[in-house]
């Protein structure tokens, strides 16, 4: 069987949220660094590896995915146990709205190329930069608290699903911004709390890879 490699930045969200779903299929892989802050995802090397010039980039099974969601969706279906959705049509559909209120509706306004191009093309400075990314995280946030179960340790029933997944690396780039308060989030902290004492979770923090040591 051909070597797992996950080309991606150690702080960046998707790359984390990859990483949990190969921890918790038991998935043994290799990192390969590349910088986004210093443009290594737009260089030929990276870009021969899929076009998109982005990060994470999946090797595995003699194919390369190029989103991570396409990427945690091919593991779940490729390695079915644990499963990271619920067998119930509604629960499933529960998941998937949860999931997107990250993956579509937040991530994407807040990701290191659409801050760069505020910058670039608005001129935006860090005072900017900031109440743009608040603003994003508070109003998803809103709107993931009163999805959220008022109690438990996870998002949807009892089982960590793909909206753990995304979850975990929002709030993390969420406390990168001390302005955002995250105590009006109560369902939101308490789970994320959960799943980080989780060995799949927290061996896939930012803070735990190699490349965090060397800031």
């Amino acid at each position: 069987m051909s070597e797992t490699i996950l080309y991606g930045y150690w702080r960046s969200s998707a790359t984390y949220r990859t990483r949990i779903a190969l921890n918790l299929k038991g998935i043994s892989y290799r990192t390969v660094g590349v910088h986004l802050l210093k443009d290594e995802q737009v260089q030929p090397a990276h870009l021969a590896r899929h076009p998109s010039g982005r990060v994470p980039i999946l090797e595995i099974d003699g194919h390369r995915i190029g989103q991570s969601m396409a990427m945690v969706e091919y593991l779940d279906e490729t390695r079915p146990e644990p499963a990271l959705l619920p067998r119930d049509a509604v629960l499933r559909a529960h998941v998937r709205d949860l999931k997107d209120q990250i993956v579509a509706d937040i991530h994407p306004l807040n990701n290191t190329s659409t801050l760069a191009r505020l910058r670039g093309q608005f001129g935006a400075d860090d005072a900017a930069i900031a109440s743009w990314y608040e603003h994003w995280i508070v109003r998803g946030f809103r709107v993931l608290e009163q999805m959220l179960p008022a109690e438990g340790d996870v998002c949807v029933g009892h089982e960590v699903t793909l909206a753990d997944i995304v979850l975990v690396p929002q709030v993390a780039n969420a406390r990168r911004y001390p302005q955002i308060d995250l105590s009006q989030f109560p369902n939101v902290v308490r789970i994320d709390a959960a799943l980080k004492k989780l060995q799949a979770f927290h061996d896939a923090a930012p803070e735990q890879q190699p490349e965090a040591s060397q800031q």
